[in-house]
């Protein structure tokens, strides 16, 4: 557990700032490679938002570190989450709790990232529903078309 709060704290902070100038697109799974890390995301389709409510860039991130074998799945919000709940992953009609952490409130993680990706490889729909530290329920829409090759690409060429 404390490996994963460094390396969520990294990432996050890393992540914000090179995210913001990379090209994800809603509906599409761009693969982008480092040397020293690959990743492929999206941003979503559809946003349900209460209106009147802003917030910064969201996505969803699937990535590789130094070529280690393990993915790991982020989430970032664009707000901090209410850290009193769990935050609702849902790939069709299967749920999957994910959690935020102090450290990082804007970004969600889960300890099943090879089961959660297992099911986006076979899915069509990734929902993401998420309260934010305000009380203000959020819910993304994601397109999983395209993550299966994009997550093949990802294993192979990183």
């Amino acid at each position: 557990m404390k490996k994963l709060i460094i390396v969520s704290l990294f990432f996050a902070i890393f992540f914000v700032t090179k995210i913001e100038s990379s090209e994800l697109e809603p509906g599409k799974w761009n693969f982008i490679v480092n040397d020293d890390y690959c990743y492929i995301g999206s941003t979503p389709t559809k946003t349900e938002i209460e209106e009147g409510k802003k917030r910064d860039i969201t996505y969803i991130l699937v990535y590789r570190i130094n070529k280690n074998p393990d993915a790991i799945i982020q989430i970032e919000a664009g707000y901090p989450y209410d850290q009193n709940k769990t935050i609702e992953v849902s790939i069709d009609k299967t749920l999957y709790e994910f959690f935020s952490e102090e450290a990082t409130p804007e970004t969600a993680w889960t300890n099943k990232d090879k089961e959660v990706i297992y099911a986006m490889k076979k899915g069509i729909v990734l929902t993401v529903k998420g309260y934010s530290s305000r009380g203000t329920l959020i819910i993304d829409t994601y397109t999983l078309n395209g993550f299966t090759a994009a997550y093949n690409k990802l294993a192979k060429d990183c």
